[in-house]
C-alpha cells in the first residue's frame, strides 16, 4: 500500500447507544469542562478526522504487523527485526486479536522472552558467548541496589531449589 486508503468517516463513531451508566464516559463533552481548557485552543477540527497532513507512506519491504483496529499500516514502522521464529509465530498469533485482548498481550509478553532465548542461542551458534550479568544490568543493580539483588537473587535461587525438588522427587510417596 503506497498512501493511506483511509478517511476521516472511516473514524466516526456511529453505533449510538447510551453510556450514561459508564463512570467518566462524556466527560470531555462539555468545553465548560476540558482538562485541556486553557491550554488547547478549540476547533473540533479532530472531530473530522486527522486534524494533519499524513507523512508519506514508508515502503514495505519487511512483514509488518498490524492491528486488526486498525485499517492501515503505520506511516512509519520499524524494520531491523522483522517476526521470525517461534518468536515471529508467537507475534503473528498475538496480533489476530483486539489490542484490549489477553490473547494479543500474553502471547507478546511470551515472545519476548522466548525472542530472548533465541538471541542467546544465535549468538552461541556465531561462537560468541553472551554476558548475561553485564547485559540484563546486573553490575548496575549490584553498584546501585545491592541490598535489592541479593533479595531477588535469594528469592529465584529459591524458586529454582524448588523447581528441582519438585521435578526431583520420588514420585512413589
Amino acid at each position: 500500500m503506497i498512501g493511506d486508503q483511509t478517511k476521516p468517516e472511516d473514524f466516526r463513531n456511529e453505533r449510538g447507544g447510551d453510556h450514561n451508566h459508564i463512570k467518566g464516559w462524556g466527560v470531555d463533552r462539555d468545553p465548560e469542562n476540558d482538562p485541556t481548557y486553557p491550554m488547547k485552543k478549540r476547533t473540533d477540527e479532530e472531530i473530522k478526522g486527522y486534524s494533519w497532513e499524513r507523512p508519506e507512506q514508508q515502503p514495505v519491504n519487511v512483514e509488518v504487523l498490524r492491528s486488526v483496529e486498525r485499517p492501515n499500516i503505520p506511516a512509519v514502522f520499524g524494520n531491523t527485526l522483522p517476526p521470525k521464529g517461534l518468536s515471529g509465530a508467537l507475534r503473528r498469533f498475538a496480533f489476530k486479536y483486539s489490542e484490549s485482548s489477553y490473547g494479543r498481550w500474553l502471547p507478546l509478553v511470551m515472545a519476548d522472552r522466548v525472542g530472548e532465548i533465541e538471541g542467546i542461542l544465535e549468538d552461541l551458534k556465531k561462537g560468541h558467548v553472551p554476558n548475561l550479568f553485564a547485559e540484563h544490568g546486573l553490575n548496575s543493580e549490584w553498584k546501585y541496589n545491592r541490598k535489592k539483588f541479593v533479595l531477588k537473587s535469594a528469592v529465584t535461587a529459591a524458586a529454582l531449589a524448588g523447581v528441582v525438588l519438585f521435578l526431583t522427587r520420588d514420585k512413589d510417596e
